[in-house]
């Protein structure tokens, strides 16, 4: 059996006092931890060779070795590696299938911008939910104290006259205000979070658009030299 003491002393004590809000906080503040390590870990495995994966794939495709090129993205990680792939692979089967070079490189960008919106997708996966957090936690955090202040009211009303109102006053806010402590323990982590790993996304983000511009650009140029031989 857990003995009182146990359960009215530290942050547990202080999660039982703040009332029924402080379930939905901590549930909130679990979510967010974990979508924390997941996209931490997700975002930090990524090869972040972006800038030396682009000039083995340009040099490579500058030598006319499209093969290679892809076996450089195959064995690179990351949505630069990736992206700039799906892109190599869309232009060597269109150069297969005999297709006129303006109609190569129009197919090879769409194809790029199609598989990058998925990428970028993929790299905010989660991230709805760090933003839910940071946002809702502190309005639940509120709502507890707003409910708790107006308890806090109703008992002095109802105890007028037989208790100092100061007391009785000072224990109900003092409760009521552990909610929206909580909730900004929870929300601030949260939107922190967010808005690092969105700093993080953009970052990629920009990378994968000037390497697709770099690609298309070594893409028509390759299809120049061969329309002249």
């Amino acid at each position: 059996m857990i003995p009182s003491s146990f359960l009215d002393s530290g942050a547990l004590g202080l999660l039982l006092q703040g009332g029924i809000f402080m379930a939905p906080i901590l549930i909130l503040g679990i979510l967010a931890v974990a979508v924390i390590i997941e996209r931490y870990r997700s975002l930090k495995i990524l090869d972040s060779r972006s800038e030396q994966v682009r000039h083995a794939v340009i040099d490579e495709l500058a030598e006319g070795d499209i093969e290679k090129a892809i076996e450089v993205c195959e064995n690179s990680q990351g949505p630069v590696a990736a992206v700039m792939g799906n892109g190599l692979r869309k232009y060597l089967v269109l150069e297969e299938l005999g297709y006129e070079p303006a109609r190569i490189e129009e197919q090879v960008t769409k194809s790029m911008e199609a598989y990058g919106v998925h990428v970028v997708a993929a790299l905010e996966r989660h991230l709805p939910i760090l933003a839910t957090v940071s946002s809702v936690a502190p309005m639940l955090g509120f709502l507890g104290t707003v409910q708790g202040m107006i308890v806090s009211f109703a008992n002095i009303v109802e105890t007028m006259g037989q208790v100092n109102i100061v007391e009785a006053a000072a224990s109900g806010i003092q409760t009521a205000l552990l909610t929206t402590c909580f909730g900004l323990i929870v929300g601030i982590p949260a939107y922190m979070g967010f808005n690092y790993f969105m700093s993080v996304i953009n970052n990629f983000v920009l990378e994968v658009e000037q390497s697709a511009a770099e690609l298309i650009e070594a893409v028509s140029v390759q299809l120049t030299l061969a329309s002249r031989k």
